[in-house]
């Protein structure tokens, strides 16, 4: 094993990634609150193998449960910098949904002004533009009771889940902790990003609407580009093979050509 490759394997930052040497971009995928990186373990075997996939496990959640979660950006971002920077040897980029896509947004932005290196393309997926004030009275100190039921309005999580107490008591100061990163998130205005970013979001999405994806148009001196598909909020959950197809048409703009 190589020591790129072993380093890789190492990071508990990057869950399975199946390493191609040959591959010629690399995408680090941010989950969702309450989510962990093995809902983009499928994605490998429906991208070409131009593609390197990398699950990005934070703190807390499946083989990370003894971590404690983050529940400021500012950390999150911080020691999700520090974890990644190794491995932006190769064109690379950012997708994230929902608490993900602002995770991956701030991100690119530290490694802009930090690091001098940015993604070639940016994926925000079902989140509004950081710029649009959150209006939702937060709900991440609710008392348990009420931050549950909170939850279930979501309709993020699965039956079997929200009804096992052992399953709850795990995952409820995860869900406390993510919550709160995105409702104490403050946005400070910056240059745009010299990158293109591509807006995704459900066309059923009670929390984000299209206008709110669109805004994202803003944050670029690039290219913009802007796509809704069946489903709500967790729609990505519903048609992988859409949205993926989608990914790559929008990546064929800045993916390096095969030599």
């Amino acid at each position: 094993m190589t020591r790129i490759a072993s380093a890789i394997k190492t990071n508990p930052w990057l869950a399975c990634p199946r390493l191609n040497s040959e591959a010629q971009l690399r995408l680090f995928c941010f989950p969702y609150s309450g989510a962990g990186a093995s809902i983009f373990f499928g994605w490998s075997k429906d991208l070409p193998p131009i593609v390197e996939v990398f699950p990005v496990q934070l703190p807390g959640r499946e083989n990370r449960l003894v971590d404690p979660p983050l529940s400021r950006m500012e950390e999150l971002v911080e020691a999700a910098c520090g974890a990644l920077l190794p491995h932006l040897d190769k064109p690379f980029a950012f997708f994230g949904h929902s608490l993900g896509a602002l995770l991956g947004f701030e991100l690119a932005r530290i490694l802009r002004s930090e690091h001098g290196v940015q993604p070639v393309h940016l994926f925000v997926s079902s989140h509004a533009a950081p710029q649009i004030p959150d209006d939702e009275p937060p709900i991440h100190d609710l008392p348990e009771p009420a931050f549950v039921a909170k939850i279930r309005s979501l309709n993020g999580m699965s039956k079997e889940i929200l009804e096992s107490r052992e399953l709850m008591e795990l995952l409820l100061p995860i869900l406390r902790a993510d919550f709160a990163v995105c409702e104490t998130y403050a946005y400070e205005d910056e240059e745009p990003l010299d990158c293109p970013i591509s807006a995704y979001g459900g066309l059923r999405d009670e929390h984000v609407s299209r206008a709110d994806l669109d805004a994202w148009r803003l944050q670029t001196r690039r290219s913009f580009s802007l796509r809704m598909f069946p489903g709500d909020h967790f729609y990505l959950n519903a048609d992988r093979s859409r949205l993926l197809h989608a990914l790559m048409k929008d990546l064929k703009l800045t993916t390096p050509a095969r030599q």
